[in-house]
């Protein structure tokens, strides 16, 4: 690494101010951050240190996310491969030979359905990637600052929300909504109110909406392919609780396969056990609030608690119990991921808890009042996203008004 430390400084006066490639600063920025961090130090009293810096932040979100990146990718050629063998018994020999062009004639194999499932994920994520760079290094040459390491974690969590089969150019589309209308246009990292990710994929679900929903999408190969086994619906847990509500879901799944993350569905977002491990790093570095975590569940619990109670003759959504709405769609990956980003969230404690509690009740209220869009939760991130400000003035003005009247009382 010294030898890379000394070339790297060598390099460096090149692409500073007066440089012959000054203009690329943020590109040569970037690589450097990718390799050491930042050797400057606060100097002057009146800072408050701490060694999170929004490098180190952004990281341990990226990581936390790769347990439910490797599960997805897994869960992906397990369910494909696993209809496979269905298919093998019908007059569809052109796609057998589509599965075995890829991972061979073992379909039951660990590394294989890894490997099938990464063949999908693996270009989804790589041209997100690459779209999102390049729009961040065209906005930091612009305005002369560093490339932020948010790109990072917004390009991994938009292409775990994306179903196996979108199209790559969707795909590139919906990260550049993201990232150019979502958080660019109002400054960058930092001062963006909506969540980037969720904006982008906000935008392709409502472009495209046939191709980012329906029964075929989420088994890779099938939509593709145009096959489809008899007797076999791709359709999601929410899909068919939506239509179907607790008969046909008991009967299509267990709980424990919906917990577990056997089910079909958009990449990362199946496998609340996997989640569960990102959580619990974002909780024990203090990246992630358990206020906003544990306000997002008491609401979601409350609200559908109620729905429970009210009941409906006509809509099968109100009697899906909690722990049901926990386990399946994109409840716990945005729960984890998407509602406690710092940035577009609520600031204050007291706040946390009502942003938390306010996306709870909404997503239980869009997927059960309405049923023709039972995914709610990316919504209820967003709309959350909008009023956070008005939580965190209310918090911050009730507080002020508490404070003054200790005062004149002392």
């Amino acid at each position: 690494m010294k030898f890379l430390r000394t070339t790297i400084d060598n390099l460096k006066p090149n692409f500073l101010e007066g440089g012959k490639y000054n203009k690329w600063f943020p590109l040569f920025d970037a690589l450097e951050n990718l390799f050491f961090t930042t050797s400057g130090k606060t100097m002057n009293p009146i800072h408050v240190r701490d060694g999170l810096d929004i490098q180190k932040l952004m990281v341990t979100v990226w990581l936390a996310a790769f347990p439910a990146m490797f599960f997805g990718m897994y869960n992906l050629g397990n369910q494909s491969l696993d209809y496979l063998n269905q298919i093998d018994t019908l007059n569809t020999g052109d796609w057998h030979h589509y599965f075995v062009s890829i991972v061979g004639y073992d379909h039951n194999s660990f590394f294989n359905k890894i490997w099938f499932g990464a063949v999908y994920f693996i270009p989804i994520y790589l041209v997100v990637f690459v779209v999102a760079i390049a729009w961040e290094a065209l906005f930091a040459s612009i305005r002369k600052h560093e490339i932020n390491e948010g790109a990072f974690v917004t390009t991994i969590l938009f292409a775990l929300t994306c179903p196996p089969d979108i199209p790559l150019w969707q795909a590139a589309m919906g990260i550049t909504f993201g990232i150019v209308i979502g958080k660019e246009i109002f400054g960058g990292t930092g001062k963006n109110f909506l969540n980037p990710a969720l904006t982008g994929r906000a935008f392709i679900y409502f472009a495209y909406p046939t191709q980012l929903s329906g029964d075929k999408v989420w088994i890779a190969g099938i939509s593709d392919n145009l096959v489809m086994p008899a007797g076999y619906s791709g359709a999601t847990p929410l899909g068919v609780a939506a239509e179907q509500g607790i008969p046909g879901l008991t009967s299509s799944f267990t709980w424990f396969d919906a917990f577990a993350g056997h089910i079909p569905g958009s990449v990362g977002e199946t496998s609340v056990i996997a989640i569960s491990i990102g959580l619990f790093i974002l909780l024990v570095t203090k990246v992630a609030s358990y206020r906003i975590v544990l306000g997002t569940l008491a609401g979601m619990i409350v609200m559908s608690s109620m729905l429970n109670i009210i009941g409906s003759d006509t809509n099968p959504m109100f009697e899906v119990p909690w722990y049901w709405h926990l386990v399946i769609g994109s409840f716990a990956f945005g729960l984890v991921f998407m509602a406690t980003e710092p940035v577009s969230g609520s600031g204050t404690n007291l706040g946390r808890w009502i942003y938390g509690g306010l996306i709870g009740v909404m997503v239980v209220l869009i997927r059960v009042v309405n049923p023709a869009f039972p995914e709610g939760m990316m919504l209820a991130i967003l709309f959350a996203n909008l009023i956070a400000p008005v939580i965190d003035h209310m918090v911050v003005t009730s507080n002020i008004k508490k404070r003054k009247r200790v005062l004149t009382n002392e």
